[in-house]
């Protein structure tokens, strides 16, 4: 078990690899590569089999049980906004 202290990330690291010098380590939570140096070793009590957001949903009422069905939201999410509600208008 290893914590990115940064975010207080704590996974399982599920794949190592070294690149262009520098040892990355997978963790199982997120899916993501972290330099080593920035982890620590920590108690097996600090893991969550699930995160923050999944136990409690976040402000925006996203919420998916699955990988997939989190890339479905956003694709839905995305045909919903109007790019020309947030872009400046007018000559510059």
């Amino acid at each position: 078990m290893v914590k990115y202290e940064p975010t207080a990330t704590v996974g399982k690291i599920t794949d190592i690899k070294e690149e262009n010098g520098r040892v990355w380590v997978q963790l199982d939570r997120t899916k993501l590569y972290y330099d080593q140096v920035t982890l620590q070793a920590c108690d097996p009590s600090e893991y969550r089999t699930s995160s923050f957001k999944e136990r409690s949903g976040s402000r925006s009422g996203f919420k998916a049980a699955t990988t997939e069905e989190a890339l479905e939201q956003l694709n839905e999410m995305e045909h919903d906004v109007d790019i020309g509600d947030i872009t400046p208008g007018g000559a510059g």
